[in-house]
């Protein structure tokens, strides 16, 4: 049987109210947990809970003079963390308000200490039960749909507060960005992106008073959440977008120049393949460069396969639908057909075309 090895707690708390005294307390009873606090720039009045959880065994608090928000105080955090505690399990993260009960944070350490590989273990909520907020409720579900859309796959609690990383793993999100709830996802993304192990755990579903006591913006926060998850994706349509009225703008450009000097049979076919194999061009550059900022070599080959198949399928679909569907003209066809072709292609290119190595 694997020896549970000693673990970290991390937990960041901006005004707690003192039953986090308590729960620190009973929390660092456990003889493996090393706890580090962040006060993120709490009230005067909250100074004397913190003076008192840092009088638990093998508790350090970390101050913040002015609020910088949680992603901050996490990464600060997990930077003590990794330059005192290396031979540990790794890396839990929790929420100062009781949320996560210490069974449950327990029982991430032991999947943590069991954990082979370099990855993250997610404290995943039930937000079918009926004490869960509607807002939460159904806010969790619209990003977890959201997120398997845009990164494909599937996470059930993006929002989770408890979280446990691995050594290596938590070393390397010290460097993302976010200051706010927004880091959190960025982790997600960091994961999925990386090939990084993602292991999701159930744990109790707790809510106090509607989720009153939460620092998280509904407004704010969620705009900032949803920014990030779509950030790749906007760039990729705005990419698409340029590349589309460069096409537009070289044949024509081409066309005017060599109307006169071509036969009537290429008239159209020149100007229309030059033009295209330049936008194609920019257009790669821009996506391997600025959109998914892969470095690899051996990505034009794919790119192109991949712009032959989607010319072909594009072409197949609106002659064979315009012959079956009684639309007035094959452009709306068109229309719809290249969008679906271009949510596909964001896949494909994310996935496969500027795949990073493992």
């Amino acid at each position: 049987m694997k020896k549970e090895k000693e673990f970290v707690v991390l937990i960041p708390a901006l005004n707690p109210n003192k039953d986090f005294i308590d729960y620190a307390k009973e929390l660092t009873k456990n003889k493996n947990v090393n706890l580090i606090v962040v006060d993120d720039g709490s009230r005067e009045n909250c100074k004397y809970i913190f003076n008192e959880i840092a009088q638990c065994p093998k508790t350090v608090v970390l101050t913040h003079a002015v609020n910088l928000g949680k992603g901050r105080a996490l990464k600060n955090g997990i930077n003590y963390y990794v330059n005192h505690f290396k031979n540990t399990a790794g890396i839990i993260t929790a929420d100062s308000d009781g949320q996560h009960k210490i069974k449950d944070v327990l029982s991430i350490a032991k999947e943590l200490n069991d954990l082979e590989e370099e990855g993250i273990i997610l404290g995943t909520r039930d937000f079918n039960e009926e004490q869960v907020p509607f807002k939460s409720r159904n806010g969790n579900k619209i990003t977890t749909q959201i997120f398997k859309l845009l990164y494909g796959k599937k996470i059930n609690d993006t929002q989770t507060g408890l979280r446990g990383l691995t050594y290596d793993f938590a070393k390397k999100t010290i460097s993302i960005d976010g200051e706010r709830f927004e880091y959190e996802i960025n982790v997600l993304i960091k994961a999925v992106k990386d090939k990084i192990t993602i292991k999701e755990h159930t744990i109790e579903t707790v809510y106090f008073n509607n989720n009153s006591e939460t620092h998280f913006h509904p407004i704010k926060d969620s705009y900032k959440i949803y920014k990030v998850m779509f950030r790749e994706f906007i760039k990729f349509t705005i990419s698409g977008i340029s590349s589309a009225i460069l096409d537009i703008v070289l044949f024509t450009f081409f066309y005017n120049i060599l109307k006169n000097k071509l036969k009537e049979s290429l008239i159209i076919f020149i100007p229309t393949a030059l033009a295209r194999i330049l936008s194609s061009l920019y257009n790669y550059n821009i996506n391997k460069n600025m959109v998914f900022k892969n470095n690899s070599k051996n990505t034009l080959i794919k790119y192109y396969i991949l712009c032959v198949i989607q010319g072909l399928l594009s072409w197949l679909l609106v002659d064979q639908l315009f012959q079956h569907i009684h639309i007035p003209h094959p452009s709306i066809i068109k229309v719809l057909v290249d969008f679906i072709l271009f949510l596909i292609s964001y896949q494909i290119q994310q996935r496969w075309v500027f795949k990073k190595k493992d």
